[in-house]
């Protein structure tokens, strides 16, 4: 296999973050009034959160245009957006909920996160263990490996940090990649070909408890990567039935892995009480420190996730259909669908899809299984 350099979309390093620091945008009064306003409305509808659509969120233009321009740095830029400054500190909780999730609304249609089939996360220390056959790393304080979630855009909103610890580390894919060719083009070729990843637990009644896929791949011209080194482990560890990862698979992974954490390629940056931070899945990986939190609970860290397929992302590689159930663009896609998904929750991923005209087809292979025709 012959593989080049990517040049689309771009890559970056940290010393590139340190030099320019405009990834990071500070809210201005105007915009925040924008948000706070259609927070109000929201709020003032009684509406539950399936019921809720944009409308019901009528940020205004200085706002409208914030997001936008974040979007297009995700998605044409350097794969990430970090705003800063909202107000959390004179919101409730639920209040804080309830404006991401119109946030969320208005970028994109909200996809599942995992066996309870939740499409917003608390990512916070609930006591889970990373390191497991079905481990996750939202629910524990311990520091993760870089790896991309399951879907277009993650975004994570930050309402409390710890007593220490917990930095949020990123990574460009794109840099790693054109690292690794330059030093071990042999063992990056291996990356392009589909190994297996375990569903932690978390797959839908009709779903394997595992996928096959590649970690890079590019269609039309375009790279994407997804990484997920732990669910890797888990599926060697849980399925007797997969196939072994080879000595020099393993290498690959490795030595992707070591490259990931070099200082020159991974950047490091502090989370603060308001911001947002959007991150492409595609482009960019991310890790965290582990934390020491605090003993109040009403102090913990906190942070609430969304995972959202964009209308704007690009056609993705045909070996990751199986993990995203569509890889076109403008088509709804990716997470894991849990459990418990009910006939209130297709409806309202109809209803936003239709919204953003996004293909909607991800039940497909639900339907065939259980014997519906369209």
């Amino acid at each position: 296999m012959m593989i080049a350099p990517v040049t689309r979309p771009p890559g970056w390093t940290a010393d590139d973050l340190r030099a320019d620091g405009r990834w990071a945008v500070r809210l201005v009064a105007e915009e925040i009034r924008d948000f706070e306003r259609g927070l109000e409305y929201a709020l003032g509808t009684g509406k539950g959160e399936l019921e809720l659509s944009p409308a019901d969120f009528p940020f205004g233009p200085a706002a409208l245009a914030r997001l936008r321009a974040a979007i297009a740095e995700t998605q044409d830029g350097r794969g990430f957006r970090l705003l800063r400054g909202l107000p959390v500190e004179r919101w409730s909780v639920e209040a804080s909920r309830t404006f991401f999730w119109g946030l969320g609304l208005h970028l994109g249609v909200p996809r599942q996160q995992g066996r309870a089939s939740q499409m917003m996360s608390d990512v916070r220390d609930a006591g889970g263990t990373y390191r497991s056959v079905q481990g996750r790393g939202y629910n524990t304080r311990s520091a993760l490996d870089f790896h991309a979630d399951g879907t277009d855009l993650v975004g994570l909103m930050c309402l409390r940090t710890a007593v220490s610890g917990g930095e949020s580390l990123i990574a460009s894919s794109v840099t790693a990649h054109n690292v690794m060719l330059a030093e071990r083009p042999d063992l990056l070729a291996l990356l392009y070909e589909p190994i297996t990843f375990s569903r932690q637990g978390e797959q839908a009644p009709e779903e394997p408890p595992w996928y096959r896929a590649a970690i890079m791949g590019a269609r039309d011209g375009r790279f994407a990567c997804r990484h997920i080194r732990n669910h890797v482990k888990s599926a060697q560890l849980s399925f007797p039935e997969v196939p072994r990862l080879t000595d020099a698979q393993t290498e690959a992974l490795d030595l992707f892995d070591e490259i990931l954490r070099r200082p020159e390629v991974c950047f490091r940056m502090h989370f603060q009480p308001g911001d947002v931070q959007l991150i492409n899945n595609h482009v960019v990986l991310h890790s965290r420190t582990d934390y020491v939190d605090h003993d109040a609970p009403e102090r913990k860290r906190h942070l609430l996730r969304l995972w959202l397929s964009l209308p704007e992302a690009p056609a993705l590689p045909e070996s990751w259909r199986d993990a995203y159930k569509d890889v076109e663009a403008r088509a709804v896609r990716g997470g894991f669908r849990g459990q418990k998904v009910t006939p209130e929750v297709e409806a309202f991923e109809a209803r936003m899809a239709a919204h953003h005209r996004m293909a909607f087809r991800v039940y497909a292979d639900r339907d065939r299984f259980n014997g519906v025709t369209a």
